[in-house]
């Protein structure tokens, strides 16, 4: 893979909340929400950013979007393949305005990110209307119309306001406002984690067409790891701010190679069985995850690994690649990767049990 390849590359970045206390709010502390992260999503691909809750996925989707301010880092973006790179991280705000129009956001809760005082036409126009990409209430109305179109929403809605509407009805008033400008990049943060589960495959299934239709690449924001392994084409696993395990889907769920990716997996329902015929076994850790506001030292996850050695309570492994050079990379964050027997979970996809 070239750099060229990639729409974006994200580059050390961290982002530390401060914990003050007192009258006079002093400092005392820092909430290490994301400490050193660093990826690059392909142009065209969708990308997985999984782990618990608290792990830093969100965080790490809001400051690539710059809705919050990283600490550090920088956040490389390219509009055209072989264009050099921006640096989101280092734009001002009338800077980043030119740029923000090749990405798009779709948040969580659809009962929340949508403004109950306004219609469905001025939510999904609002973006054409702040950029005054318009000329006309009709040229609006017509935009509004494709893109609900698209997401198969009855453009006869559009004076509706978001109450009249069930929750996956308003996620796809949500995904066409992301899509208003045409978007190269789309931030989804738990887009299906608020629906049921039959509106869930539905939206999976928009969402996948849409990517086809409009060439997007997706940041895949979720906990759901069912739902990654039927429809994302490489994965990141986060633990406490921190990428401890990155590769290709097959890879992640066929061969994983870090203990706490090993227990994640082993939390998916599935009706597999051993070569014996036994139902795979659930690893249930042990503690509670990290503080981030008080990191263990050496490796995070080492209170809770069940093959913790003393080397991982003193010294923080390094992201490296394990894969054989005749495969993709696959990037692991642990001491003794390559020495432990680790298992997957298999899957549609063609990934099997080592």
């Amino acid at each position: 893979m070239t750099d060229s390849d990639l729409l974006v590359e994200v580059q050390e970045l961290k982002k530390h909340f401060p914990i003050t206390r007192g009258f006079m709010r002093r400092t005392v502390g820092q909430v290490k929400a994301i400490d050193g992260v660093s990826f690059g999503v392909r142009r065209g691909e969708t990308l997985a950013l999984v782990g618990e809750s608290g792990c830093g996925k969100t965080t790490t989707g809001r400051c690539i979007m710059r809705a919050i301010e990283p600490t550090s880092g920088k956040i490389l973006f390219r509009k055209e393949p072989g264009a050099a790179p921006v640096d989101l991280s280092t734009l001002t705000r009338r800077e980043l305005r030119a740029i923000q129009q090749h990405m798009g956001m779709v948040f969580q809760d659809p009962y929340s990110s949508l403004n109950p005082r306004m219609t469905v036409l001025e939510i999904v126009g609002e973006p054409f209307i702040t950029r005054r990409v318009v000329a006309s209430g009709k040229e609006l109305e017509k935009r509004v119309t494709a893109l609900l179109r698209s997401v198969h929403l009855d453009p006869s809605y559009m004076r509706r306001y978001p109450h009249a509407f069930s929750g996956g009805q308003r996620q796809r008033i949500a995904i066409a406002r992301a899509l208003a400008l045409n978007p190269s990049l789309v931030v989804a943060d738990e887009p299906l984690s608020a629906l049921d589960v039959s509106v869930q495959a539905q939206i999976l299934t928009l969402l996948k067409e849409l990517q086809r239709e409009f060439n997007l690449t997706y940041l895949f924001i979720t906990h759901n790891l069912a739902v990654v392994e039927y429809s994302c084409d490489r994965v990141a696993v986060m633990y406490v701010g921190k990428i401890v395990e990155f590769g290709d889907t097959e890879q992640i769920f066929g061969r994983p190679r870090h203990p706490y990716t090993e227990a994640l997996l082993s939390a998916v329902p599935t009706i597999e069985t051993d070569g014996r015929g036994r139902r795979r076994e659930r690893i249930v850790l042990q503690g509670d995850v990290a503080d981030p506001a008080n990191v263990p030292p050496g490796c995070a996850f080492h209170p809770r690994c069940p093959h913790v050695q003393d080397l991982c309570r003193s010294v923080q492994p390094d992201l490296a690649n394990l894969a054989d050079p005749r495969e993709s990379p696959h990037f692991v964050a642990c001491h003794f990767a390559s020495e432990l027997t680790l298992h997957g979970v298999g899957g549609a996809r063609g990934a099997s049990n080592p």
